[in-house]
């Protein structure tokens, strides 16, 4: 058994003949840019792509496996040297039973079957030449058609207040709307955590995800997974999901909620936080309901379930003093990030950069920096104490 660091919700934002897939995600965030990002700078075992029921991405991964950059691993996913990609889609459902729009992610083990999925869709979807596109079809629909190909169904950052399962204010459960049954994990988002997401007691049953939704490279594994599994591939994600085997998550690594941009409750006039129904400053009443008080909202139990360790993961670029260069410096002394964040001691990090950078380093390891709550779309910010 191996440990494994994963990613599994990553954009493409251009194909190789720079054709737009993901509208909102970096133009420089291509195939070929999110191999060398994830697998050389992160230091990943596994990534998922979510954008691979898009033609022209098809062919970009057959392509590759043609010229020999990649191959199909027997146990799904595509191997580029030391990293695995799994394909993957992020869909938007609104069918009767959800006033929605909700985002859910499907992941398939081969590009033969993403091809029929990706056919499948086609007559079902306006635009499948883009990301994250509405589905004219009910979601139980979408989920048994994703069992039917072998696939792993999960409804994506189920707290963000926009296009998510339960952080719209509409007060939905999961059997509202999906064949819980029919669901393997579901993806928590980066203004929540475990802790939080165990309020509610009808996920107890199910695995949490940790995951980018990376729409840049810099972005990529802000959270991430470890996994324990046999060999980076589908067939050992999924049994680890299942927690067969001796195959499991052996810990989340996500921001700190706090950091993320939906955790605090802002108007949506003057982006003050706001306690109650109106903004105290401008006496607006259009707010964004901030994660921390959408799941107070939905708690229905005092009791949690055992659940894998989770870290209240500090990236890199969130760190005063650590720029573009500093972080060059550190990459090549130490490889990669992966290496900078879990193995490098504080004494051989004060070595590259200064001892207040490293010590910084460190308390982000521990979750004990000093974190500006963030809200209405603005991430938190890491405060030093002089």
């Amino acid at each position: 058994m191996i440990d494994c660091y994963a990613d599994f919700h990553i954009h493409i934002g251009r194909t190789s003949s720079y054709k737009p897939v993901k509208i909102t995600a970096s133009d420089s965030l291509t195939l070929s840019s999110i191999l060398d990002e994830a697998s050389n700078r992160k230091g990943l075992d596994m990534i998922g792509i979510i954008d691979c029921h898009v033609p022209e991405v098809i062919a970009d991964l057959e392509n590759e496996v043609r010229v020999g950059n990649g191959y199909e691993l027997d146990d799904g996913g595509i191997r580029f040297g030391d990293l695995t990609l799994i394909l993957g889609s992020e869909i938007e459902i609104y069918d009767e039973n959800c006033k929605g729009p909700i985002h859910v992610l499907v992941y398939l083990p081969d590009l033969i079957t993403m091809k029929h999925f990706s056919e499948w869709l086609i007559g079902r979807m306006t635009n499948i030449h883009l990301s994250s596109q509405r589905i004219y079809e009910d979601a139980q629909t979408l989920q048994r058609k994703v069992k039917e190909l072998g696939g792993l169904f999960i409804p994506a950052h189920i707290f963000t207040p926009f296009k998510s399962l339960f952080g719209r204010g509409v007060s939905y459960s999961l059997k509202e709307v999906f064949d819980i049954s029919l669901i393997d994990a579901v993806e928590l988002g980066l203004s929540s955590n475990t802790m939080m997401a165990d309020e509610i007691a009808e996920l107890h049953a199910l695995p949490f995800l940790t995951n980018s939704d990376a729409h840049s490279t810099p972005k990529i594994a802000r959270e991430y997974q470890q996994l324990k599994v046999k060999t980076p591939s589908f067939q050992e994600w999924k049994k680890a999901l299942m927690n067969v085997d001796e195959r499991h998550i052996v810990r989340n690594y996500g921001l700190d909620p706090e950091l993320g941009k939906y955790f605090e409750t802002v108007c949506a006039k003057c982006e003050t936080s706001v306690h109650g129904r109106e903004c105290q400053t401008c006496k607006g009443t259009k707010l964004i309901k901030g994660v921390s008080n959408r799941i107070k909202e939905l708690r229905s139990t005092t009791t949690k379930p055992m659940r894998p360790e989770y870290i209240h993961h500090v990236p890199l670029e969130y760190i005063p003093g650590i720029g573009p260069k500093t972080l060059s410096r550190l990459l090549d002394h130490f490889g990669n990030e992966m290496n900078i964040l879990h193995r490098a001691k504080e004494k051989e990090l004060a070595t590259v950069v200064s001892s207040k950078i490293a010590r910084l380093i460190n308390l982000a390891r521990n979750g004990e920096l000093t974190i500006e709550k963030g809200g209405g779309g603005k991430y938190g910010k890491v405060r030093t104490e002089e």
